[in-house]
């Protein structure tokens, strides 16, 4: 299982670890190992340590500042994780990551064969986004590692992610705060209960959760949100008498190969398609042929992985294309016999084939 912490429930609101916290945490993931549950955990917390140690009441604006934060505060969260597991014996490694260390197949391959490795050899693997250096995220952010928590879970093949927050689960606040124990599909009903944060650490909130539980139960994870300051959240999650929100896994798994084109790659380009051509990918699961396309909105070269869109601009699915955005210009809307004429020399005459397309 993967489990991720965010930086309110580590904290104690001053900068400063919760330490008493950190203990009866590190001594339910001892349990959980004993009992053979492999345990990956995705900690946030360094930026606010780091405001904690630098004297700083409200998150600095300024990129380089926010940087200096993370840099000071990942090494008191490292140190800090190390010493309330020690006396269980048990190591813990530290991995560092960035958005584009997920976007490339091999890079994501790499993160995923050392974490086994650190698995294999008894290892809980801690890891967080590297805020120090990835200056983008820190703006676009994987969502206070809610989005990274869910990539790890399916990079790994986890079969849970737990994402411990200060909330008993999802609640339906029109509804006088009623918690919501079982979500089946992520409908824009669901969607609509997520509420912000205005916490001055913490930048997530209840939006990204329901992204990042997307992301998992796609990739077969079902998806546990419960508060993290309840006493034995783990053991009891294990026991099916935690109090939280459980996502249920999607019926219809993605192999690992489009996973990664869903989730993990960056879109290098946009196309939009007509009704029709819609309609035949996502009902019945066609090639997207040139036929159906009804535009191409940016540039980018063959084998690119593009974002497909319907007229009304909703993001469908995301394939590997076999057209460059140049060559897509002079065939949108053509048959085949149309471009086997202007590429006499291509055997294959699909722009996205079903077997490089994942709908999204």
């Amino acid at each position: 299982m993967v489990v991720k912490v965010g930086t309110n429930v580590l904290t104690s609101g001053n900068g400063e670890m919760n330490e008493s916290y950190v203990r009866l945490f590190c001594e339910q993931i001892a349990s959980l190992r004993e009992k053979g549950i492999q345990v990956i955990l995705v900690s946030s917390g360094a930026v606010g340590l780091g405001m904690g140690k630098l004297g700083l009441e409200k998150r600095p604006k300024a990129i380089e500042k926010l940087q200096a934060c993370a840099a000071v505060g990942q090494s008191i969260l490292t140190q800090t994780w190390q010493k309330y597991f020690e006396p269980f014996g048990i190591v813990v490694g530290q991995i560092l990551l960035t958005r584009d260390d997920v976007h490339g197949r091999r890079r994501h391959l790499a993160i995923m064969h050392t974490i086994e490795t650190l698995l294999g050899e008894g290892v809980v693997p801690i890891i967080n986004e590297n805020d120090s250096v990835s200056a983008e995220e820190l703006e676009i952010k994987f969502g206070d590692n809610d989005i990274l928590s869910a990539l790890v879970a399916s990079i790994t093949k986890s079969q849970v992610l737990s994402i411990l927050t200060t909330v008993p689960g999802l609640l339906d606040l029109d509804d006088g705060g009623r918690l919501i124990p079982v979500v089946e599909n992520i409908t824009p009903e669901i969607e609509a209960l997520a509420k912000g944060t205005s916490s001055e650490t913490s930048i997530g909130g209840m939006t990204s959760k329901i992204e990042a539980a997307k992301v998992a139960t796609r990739s077969e994870c079902g998806v546990f949100l419960g508060a993290g300051d309840a006493p034995h959240i783990l053991t009891d999650l294990f026991k099916g008498s935690a109090e939280g929100t459980y996502f249920i896994p999607s019926d219809i798994p993605l192999e690992s190969r489009k996973r990664w084109l869903a989730f993990f790659a960056k879109p290098q380009g946009r196309i939009m398609v007509d009704e029709g051509a819609a309609t035949a990918l996502v009902e019945e699961g066609c090639s997207l042929l040139a036929l159906g396309i009804h535009s191409c909105e940016s540039d980018f070269p063959t084998d690119s992985l593009i974002e497909v869109v319907d007229q009304n601009h909703n993001l469908i699915a995301r394939g590997l294309v076999r057209f460059s955005s140049e060559e897509l210009q002079t065939i949108l809307g053509k048959s085949k016999e149309d471009i086997e004429q202007s590429f006499p020399q291509r055997s294959k005459w699909d722009v996205i084939h079903r077997d490089d397309l994942v709908l999204v």
